[in-house]
C-alpha cells in the first residue's frame, strides 16, 4: 500500500534540489570570481563586499565544518589579494577583514543551528512514519484466493495519514475489508481513524456477521467521541457532537459473491471484463456516529455476485470528488473503462497517476482506494488464520 502526498511537504532547500546545489556553489563562485578580478588588470574594481556573504551562504546547504571551511577560504583569498595588491594599511582592507570575520562568526552560530534543527527534525519523522504505519498498515497483496492492492494520498502538505481510512484482512469467515471517511482533518480525524480501525481489526477476526463488525465500529466511534468532549480545549474536535465516519465493509468468502454493509459510503464498483458496475446499496444508512437516524432499519449485508476474475473497487469520496482547475470532477468509471486486465498493484498506480494528473498534482481532499481482485480457484494464496 502506497501513502503519496497530495502536495509537496518540503519548505525548506531540499538536498539534491536544484536550488540546493546552486545554493552550494554560490559561495565558492564568489571566491573565485573576486580572486580572479583583484588579480587581473581589472583589480581597481571594488570586490571586497563580494566576499563577506560567502559564510552566510554557505550556512544554508552546509554544517558547521563546511562553513568554516568557506570562511576560511574567503578570509585567505582576502589576505592574498591584500598582499598581491599591496593594499595592507587602507581601511577599506580591514573593514572587508572585519566584516568578514562578523559575518563568519554569525553563519557558524546559524549553521550549527540549522543543523540541530535537521536532526531534531529527522528524528521526530522517523517517530511520525512508524507511528502513521501502525494507524494504516499496508494491504497486503496476496490473499487467500485473491489479490489486493491499495494507494492513499493526503491532501495536508507532510501528512501520510488523514481523514480517510483502509484495511484489509483475511479471516476465517474470508477476506474483510473497510474503507471509511472521517469528518473533518488533521488531529482529531487521525484520532477517530484510529480508534475505528481498532476495533474492525479486533471484531473482523471474531464476529461470525459483517454487520456486527459495523456495530462494532460504530460503538468505538462513540467511545471516541465521548473522550474527544473531555479533552483540552483546542486538542479535541471543532464539535464531537458532529464527528461522523462514512463506513463500507466488504467480506469475500470462499463463495463467488460479496457481501457488502455500507454506512453512508460511496458505493464500490465492479470490474468484469470491459465493464464497470456501481454496487448500489438497497437500502441506504446513515454514516457511523448518526445511528439516531438509523430508527428500527438494521444494518444487514447485501450480496453480490463476485466471479473470479472480477476485480472491486472501493474508494472514498476524495477520488470520485477531485476536481481539475475547471472544476470537474474526476469520473473514476470513465477511467476505469479505459484500463486493462493489469494486476490490482499496476491498477491502482495507473488511477492514482490519472488523479494526480486530472487535479494537477494538488489535491483538496484526502483519497484512498483498495482493489480486490478475486483469483481462480486452484490459485496458490496466502492461507486464511484459523
Amino acid at each position: 500500500m502506497r501513502k503519496l502526498r497530495g502536495r509537496s511537504e518540503a519548505t525548506l532547500i531540499r538536498p539534491g534540489s536544484a536550488l540546493f546545489t546552486a545554493a552550494r556553489i554560490l559561495p565558492f563562485v564568489a571566491i573565485v570570481a573576486v580572486v580572479s578580478i583583484e588579480l587581473s588588470p581589472a583589480h581597481f574594481l571594488y570586490t571586497g563586499p563580494f566576499l563577506t556573504p560567502a559564510p552566510a551562504l554557505a550556512a544554508l546547504t552546509m554544517g558547521p565544518g563546511g562553513t568554516a571551511a568557506v570562511a576560511l577560504l574567503a578570509g585567505a583569498a582576502s589576505c592574498a589579494t591584500a598582499t598581491w595588491n599591496q593594499a595592507w594599511g587602507s581601511q577599506q582592507v580591514y573593514a572587508n577583514l572585519s566584516a568578514l570575520l562578523l559575518v563568519s562568526l554569525a553563519s557558524l552560530v546559524s549553521s550549527a543551528a540549522r543543523a540541530r534543527r535537521e536532526r531534531e527534525l529527522a528524528h521526530v519523522r522517523r517517530i511520525a512514519q512508524v507511528s502513521q504505519d501502525v494507524v494504516l498498515r499496508p494491504v497486503p497483496d496476496r490473499l487467500p484466493g485473491a489479490r489486493a492492492a491499495g494507494v492513499y494520498l493526503a491532501a495536508e502538505a507532510g501528512a501520510r495519514v488523514g481523514g480517510d481510512l483502509y484495511e484489509v484482512l483475511a479471516t476465517r469467515y474470508g477476506i474483510r475489508v473497510l474503507v471509511g471517511d472521517v469528518r473533518g482533518k488533521g488531529l482529531p480525524a487521525v484520532r477517530t481513524t484510529a480508534a475505528v480501525l481498532g476495533a474492525f481489526r479486533e471484531a473482523a477476526h471474531y464476529e461470525a456477521e459483517l454487520a456486527d463488525v459495523m456495530t462494532r465500529c460504530e460503538a468505538a466511534l462513540q467511545r471516541e467521541i465521548r473522550r474527544a468532549e473531555q479533552l483540552p480545549d483546542g486538542t479535541g474536535p471543532d464539535d464531537p457532537a458532529e464527528q461522523f465516519v462514512t463506513a463500507l465493509l466488504a467480506q469475500v468468502p470462499t463463495e463467488p459473491v460479496v457481501e457488502l454493509v455500507s454506512r453512508g459510503h460511496p458505493p464500490p464498483l465492479l470490474l468484469s471484463g470491459g465493464g464497470v458496475r456501481s454496487l448500489e446499496a438497497a437500502v441506504p444508512l446513515p454514516p457511523l456516529g448518526l445511528a439516531e437516524f438509523l430508527g428500527s432499519t438494521p444494518a444487514r449485508a447485501e450480496t453480490f455476485p463476485f466471479r473470479p476474475g472480477e476485480r472491486l473497487l472501493l474508494h472514498t469520496d476524495g477520488v470520485v470528488e477531485a476536481r481539475d482547475p475547471a472544476r470537474n470532477f474526476f469520473d473514476l468509471p470513465v477511467h476505469l473503462a479505459g484500463l486493462g486486465h493489469d494486476a490490482p498493484q499496476q491498477l491502482v498506480e495507473q488511477i492514482r497517476a490519472a488523479l494526480l494528473q486530472h487535479v494537477r498534482g494538488s489535491l483538496e481532499d484526502d483519497a484512498a482506494l483498495v482493489v480486490v481482485e478475486r483469483e481462480a480457484a486452484g490459485t496458490p494464496g496466502r492461507p486464511a488464520p484459523p
